[in-house]
């Protein structure tokens, strides 16, 4: 019985860490797309200009043949795109397209980045067992016998280790805070919010220090309880028309005035100073922090944006709403207060922050737009941010429709922004929820 040949090819790129370690990065090649390499953030591998002055925007494409060898394997061609200082394939200058085979050199320019082709074959043998050798396996191992001892990383990841074991240990803090509704809710309040937003973490696929993340979301907690919140609320809501009524009879036009002035620019300029400051903050530090504290791209800014969000609600809402209504009404009616506000913060605080973010990320890629793209995210988010405080003058059915289409678009345009960032991102290739990443042979 013959086995099936599969084909697989990629570029190697050689790289150095920060000890001047070489490694090899690779980026796996497709049969029915091409892959751009450049510094345009719309190729699939981006060069740092920073690091290589002399690649161009679009300096060379890796194209699939609709052609194969007399092997039988697939055939790509690389073509120079008009670069500036030329591509080079095994150290000659191509002119046009050529044909790649395995082991050929493509640099980009005579001291640029050099990337190495390859394409391996594997194949498939079938095996079968046979009845008698199907009955008589019975052979054990210690990992059958006790499946705790099998691989760790499997165990970290693929079996969701640590967030169960923040699941039992939430348990047992809920059982000892029974009678103390401040330490219930409070603990009850973090689990949400670290849920929502570890789905948007998943969704981004982009690996940023937690300790980052948990520190952006304390950031903004202390922001809150800091002089800095006076001088948002003095700015926004009695210098700018963006009071807020202590009733909710005003009608919707002027309450989404006020909403937007007062709750949409100043929260939403609020949340996003972990994000500036990340920003900054990686300005002045060198790779390899650089890239680990930095903002360098809106995948980034979104998940920096959304921790802070996620800071945002659970202090306003265990600190502020919550604690009203457990001493208006009860312990009950505040429980049901805090369930639907942290759980509805991924269409709400965070989807709105997470907007932003994807702008403020999108502007260190594309600096010369800076400002532009700046004030669309801020405006934009701050819309949607008033669009569902505003929601609250229109009554029955109505308002129950408003606040549902408000809460769906605002979590489109999350997601979209997500699924954009990951489109775009310099670090494609790494990002574990595209499910792309070195070939495994």
């Amino acid at each position: 019985m013959t086995g099936q040949n599969i084909y697989q090819a990629f570029l190697k790129q050689l790289t150095s860490d920060i000890q001047g370690k070489e490694k090899y990065s690779y980026h796996p090649l497709s049969t029915s797309q091409s892959l751009l390499i450049g510094r345009a953030p719309s190729c699939q591998i981006i060069i740092d200009s920073r690091e290589y002055q002399g690649v161009s925007r679009r300096h060379v494409e890796i194209r699939p043949l609709n052609l194969v060898a007399s092997d039988g394997s697939p055939l790509w061609q690389v073509c120079d795109l008009e670069s500036s200082n030329g591509t080079y394939v095994n150290g000659r200058r191509l002119k046009g397209c050529q044909i790649l085979e395995t082991g050929d050199s493509i640099a980009l320019g005579r001291s640029g980045p050099e990337f190495i082709f390859d394409c391996q074959q594997r194949v498939l043998k079938p095996t079968k067992r046979s009845p008698m050798t199907q009955k008589t396996d019975t052979g054990l191992n210690i990992t059958q016998l006790v499946p705790i001892l099998s691989s760790k990383e499997d165990l970290i990841q693929k079996a969701y280790l640590v967030p169960g074991i923040i699941t039992v240990l939430l348990v047992i803090g809920l059982f000892t805070s029974i009678g103390n509704p401040d330490a219930f809710n409070f603990l009850l309040g973090t689990y949400l919010a670290g849920a929502g937003f570890y789905f948007v973490y998943r969704l981004a696929g982009k690996h940023k220090p937690w300790w980052l993340l948990i520190g952006s979301a304390l950031a903004t907690i202390i922001i809150l309880n800091s002089p800095v919140l006076k001088l948002f609320i003095f700015v926004f809501r009695e210098i700018l028309p963006g009071s807020i009524p202590q009733d909710s009879n005003l009608p919707f036009l002027p309450l989404f005035v006020r909403m937007f002035f007062g709750a949409g620019l100043m929260e939403e300029l609020l949340k996003a100073i972990p994000v500036f400051a990340a920003m900054w903050l990686g300005s002045l530090l060198d790779s390899p922090w650089r890239e680990r504290i930095g903002v360098r791209e809106p995948l980034d800014a979104i998940l920096i944006a959304t921790a802070s969000a996620a800071g945002f609600t659970l202090l306003e809402t265990v600190g502020q709403y919550v604690h009203i209504v457990i001493q208006e009404s009860g312990e009950v009616v505040g429980l049901q207060l805090l369930i639907p506000r942290i759980i509805g913060s991924v269409a709400g605080h965070m989807a709105y922050s997470g907007y932003f973010g994807y702008f403020i990320g999108l502007s260190a890629l594309k600096p010369s737009k800076r400002w532009q793209l700046l004030g669309i995210g801020y405006l934009s988010s701050s819309v949607l941010h008033a669009l569902w405080n505003a929601s609250t003058a229109l009554s029955g059915a109505l308002g129950i429709l408003v606040l549902a289409l408000v809460g769906v678009l605002s979590y489109m345009f999350l997601v979209g922004a997500i699924l954009k960032a990951r489109q775009i991102s310099p670090t494609r290739s790494e990002n574990f929820a595209t499910r792309l990443g070195p070939p495994k042979f």
